[in-house]
This record gives structure tokens, sequence and C-alpha cells, in this order.
């Protein structure tokens, strides 16, 4: 396009989410700010979601940017609210391909640097470091990171500035008035920026079929402390590894009844080394090894361990099924679930909870007492952060379906009419006039299967989901320059019910016989008849279609 066309089309600040809408997990939004063909880009968070059942093998889960590192020459920078996986735990997987500098808080590049260094690119990725409140600027963006509370160190919202408008992206948050650890949240600055002006807030759904407000992390830890006073054996507490505010309220309530902390879990203790790097946690005292768990009284232990959402490798889940090298509980011991089962993993979850019973362990949750409050807003916390933004319109993120669309009728109640709900690939304008879809891009899933990065939607788990409804059937014979069989069909079955064999190696002798020589010699054409009629016998004689491969070799 000639210069002056280009300088015909208006230039515009669009919004593209390329993961985060219609699922909890995974957030990856992209901000562009221009005309159309020379569109400049921002990236705002860049994270994972974990494999599920649906998809076996598969450890993780990434958005696709193929879209944006077509365009990484416009690509100004990621930048990253706060350090949940959910938002930065795909760097490390997909910087290669984008090739930006990464900005973000001192706590969230403290825990990105040690998963860089995991993947030998820690001397590669340019991590810039930015002060909570810090402002900057990247392009045509001018940005600032607000100060929010969450359920980990320096969340922050970011303010966007461009030519075109202002947005509020929200990130995670909610209103707490007494956190335990943090600067809270920064009311006088989102009434300054209110009083500005806000053309869109993108704005946390996750909790908003909840009334009224999330208790404050200072009464989870009244509760906490007052449960652990009571204990009389060995107390553990597993809760999210990144949950910080919680282990520093789980250690003082060891301290409080003389109870030594063994940690349990990399990831925890990755945690705890990043914030003591930050200057946080510097009263805990000498946190132990797991391996000295053993060695200690059990009214004087506390075990702080990963696992709270079910993980089958997690150290509850281990010492649920007593196979933990270092650490077992007895009977009449303590776990406290501080915790809320994340929608998918029940069944993980419930599987420790009854291995514990087993053991005659108790458990305290989070439906039995108060030992965990969401680090998302409920909907009294949304109203009064639309009372202090005043924004023109909304744009719900970070919720499956049923969020999204409850978001849209609570803001539209609270006065907020123009609305729209997000899909994954669509580019929505946000500014100026009225927000409004107005294009696609192309977006999907990567997997990532051991090592390896691999296309989502027709990638190895799609062929492992049908093993593991039906089974496979390998078959393989052997022609002659005759076209006769040099030697018997071989036919190997795995996944099957015992006695399919003779009947589907009949079918493959049948479709063979009744194969002209001629026709055989086209081995693609044979080895598609034969597949064919096997899987026709398996579901004849047994009702289901399993995978079926066919090797011909000519002699």
């Amino acid at each position: 396009m000639n210069a002056r066309r280009r300088a015909q089309l208006p230039p515009e600040l669009v919004f593209l989410p390329l993961g985060g809408t219609g699922e909890i997990g995974m957030n990856c939004y992209c901000y562009g700010s221009g005309p159309a063909d020379d569109r400049h880009w921002l990236m705002v968070d860049l994270g994972v979601k974990f494999g599920e059942e649906t998809d076996p093998g598969i450890d993780v889960v990434l958005p696709d940017v193929g879209f944006i590192s077509a365009e990484k020459s416009r690509l100004h920078g990621i930048v990253l609210t706060h350090a949940h996986e959910d938002h930065l735990g795909a760097v490390a997987w997909l910087w290669p391909q984008l090739e930006c500098p990464v900005y973000c808080t001192p706590f969230a590049a403290q825990i990105l640097v040690l998963k860089l260094k995991e993947a030998g690119l820690d001397e590669q990725v340019p991590v810039k470091v930015m002060p909570v409140g810090s402002r900057f600027t990247l392009g045509p963006f001018g940005l600032e990171f607000v100060s929010v509370t969450h359920s980990i160190p320096e969340p922050t919202a970011l303010l966007i500035e461009t030519p075109e408008g202002r947005v509020l992206h929200s990130g995670d948050w909610k209103i707490d008035r007494t956190p335990v650890l943090g600067q809270g949240m920064d009311e006088k600055r989102l009434r300054e920026i209110g009083a500005k002006g806000v053309d869109v807030l993108i704005c946390d759904s996750t909790n908003v079929l909840r009334e009224g407000f999330s208790p404050s992390e200072a009464e989870v830890a009244a509760r906490i402390a007052a449960i652990v006073k009571q204990a009389s054996g060995r107390v553990a507490v597993t809760t999210f590894a990144s949950h910080l505010d919680r282990i520093a309220t789980s250690i003082r309530a060891a301290r409080a009844c003389g109870r030594e902390v063994v940690i349990a879990g990399r990831a925890m203790r990755n945690t705890i080394e990043a914030a003591r790097a930050c200057g946080m946690l510097n009263d805990s005292g000498r946190l132990l090894d797991e391996e000295e768990f053993g060695y200690l009284p059990p009214d004087k232990v506390m075990l702080l361990c990963t696992g709270s959402q079910g993980e089958p490798r997690a150290a509850i889940a281990r010492i649920a099924e007593d196979q933990h090298p270092h650490v077992a509980l007895d009977e009449g011991d303590l776990v406290i679930f501080s915790s809320k089962t994340i929608p998918g993993n029940e069944k993980e979850v419930g599987r420790v909870l009854n291995n514990l019973a087993r053991l005659e362990i108790d458990v305290v949750t989070s439906e039995d007492d108060l030992v965990h409050s969401s680090g998302h807003p409920r909907q009294g916390e949304l109203a009064m952060l639309y009372e202090w933004v005043k924004p023109r319109a909304l744009i719900p993120m970070h919720g499956e379906p049923r969020h999204l669309r409850a978001h849209r009728e609570f803001a539209q109640a609270q006065g907020i009419r123009n609305v729209l709900i997000p899909r994954d690939g669509h580019i929505a304008r946000l500014a100026p006039g009225p927000i409004e879809d107005i294009d696609e891009a192309p977006c999907g899933r990567l997997h990532v299967d051991g090592r390896l990065i691999v296309p989502g939607e027709d990638g190895p788990a799609k062929q492992r989901r049908k093993l593991a409804f039906a089974g496979i059937v390998f078959v393989s014979l052997v022609i002659n320059a005759k076209s006769e069989l040099a030697a018997s069909i071989e036919l190997i079955t795995d996944g099957l019910p015992v006695g399919l064999e003779d009947e589907l190696l009949q079918a493959a002798e049948r479709a063979l016989g009744a194969t002209p020589k001629p026709r055989r010699k086209d081995v693609n054409a044979l080895s598609e008849t034969i597949r064919t009629a096997v899987r026709r016998a398996a579901d004849v004689t047994w009702g289901k279609k399993p995978i079926v491969k066919v090797s011909v070799t000519q002699l």
C-alpha cells in the first residue's frame, strides 16, 4: 500500500486476546496502536495452563502466538502484570518466536529468571525490571504499573495510554484493605486515572458470580493461627506454591506455637527464595528441608507443601498415598487445604482427600473454615472499581463463558452500557468510537509434549485420545513379485478386548483375497482396503472402531 493510502487510514487502538477468554488460565493479550497496515503491538502477559485428562501426555498448554511473531518487528515488548504461571509461564517457551524485551516488577523478574535459566535463555532474554508504580514508554504506548492486591507479591494493573485512547488492564486483583504483604491497592492512583478518563476497562471476571466482598488475608491469617494453636499433632498446610501471603501467614502461625517449619516442593521453595531476594519474609527464620521432618516432635513441626490442586507428583499427594520418601503423617495429624479447588481439578483433589481419610488424618478445607480467600473480585469489589475508574466501556476477561456473560450483565446493571465479550483471535477496536469486533487473526493452542512444542488441535494428543478410547491394531503383510503373500499376515493389537485378534486377522485375509492381483501392486490402495476391512470387522464384533495401521512390503 502506498504512503498516501496509508496516511488516509485512521489510527485506532485495538485489543487482540490470544488466550484467556472463555477459560481460566493461560492469559495472553495484545494491544495494537496506529493504522491497520502499520500497527504497533504490545503484549500483556504470556501464560500457560496445565494439561488435562483430555490431553493425555501433555504437560503444558500454550497460546499460539504465530500472528504476533510475524509482526515482531513492530512488537515493542511483553509486559507481565504479575508472577503467576498463567500470566508468565509461557515466556520461556515462546520467547524465541518473539525476541523482544520483557518488562515486569522485581518479584516477577525473580520467578521469570529461574524459568529462563531452566530453558537456557537467561543470557538471551532482556528482562527489564520496573518497580510497582513506575511509568515507562514503549513505542506509542505510555505504560504504568498500578499497585493492586491479589494472591502473589507485586500484582499490578496496567494503564495503557496511546494517541487513540486510554485503557486500564486490571490484571488479576481483589480489594484487600489488610493484606499480609505488599503495598496494597492504590485507590488514590486509580481514582486519579478515572478522573482523567478511561476509554475501556479490561477486567478480571473470575469471581463475578459471587456477591459482596472477598475476605481479607488478615481474616484468613487469624483463622489459620487459631486452628494451628489448637492442633496437638503434626500440621501440614498445602496451598498454591506462589501464594506468598498464605506462606507468610502459615509461618507466623507456626512460630507463634513454637513449631519449626519444613518446606516440601521445589516450586514453593523457589517462591520463597525469590521473595527473600526482594526483601520479603525477612522475619520468617530458618526454614527446614523435608529430610528433617521426621526428626521433629509431632507438636513442634509444620509442613508447608505443594499439591493443593491434587497434582499427582506433588508433596501432599505422595504423603496421602504414604509414598513420600521423607514425610509421613499419622492418625490424628492435621492437613489444612488453604486453597480453592480450581474447576477441573475436583477428581484429583478428591482423590487426595480420600487417601488422607484412609490414613485417619484430619483435614480442614475452605468449605469447613475460613482458611482461604480468593484473589479475585466479587461483585462488591467490581462495583467499587467501576466507581473509581468510571470507564466508558468494559471488556470482561479471565473467566469461563458463564463468568464473562455474568460480568457483562453486572456491568450493564451498574451503568456501563458498552460491554463486549471478547473471543480469542478476534480483534476489537477500543478507541476511537464504541468498542466492536473489526477483524480476526489466526490463533489456537500449542502443546508442550515432553521437551517439544507441538500443535494442539491436530497434534499427538488427538491421536492419543483415540488410542485411549478404542486401542490400536497393527497389520503387516509381505507381497512377492507375483502379488501373492510371501508369509502369513501378522496382526498385533493393543487396548482391545481379548479374543478379537482371530476375527480381525480373518477380515484382513478376506480383504486381501478379494483384491485382484493387479490392484495389489498399488501399496497405498491395498493398505487402505485392508485398514477399512479390519475397522469394519472390529465395529461389527465389538461396537468400536480402533485405530488401524497397515504396513505392506513388496519384495
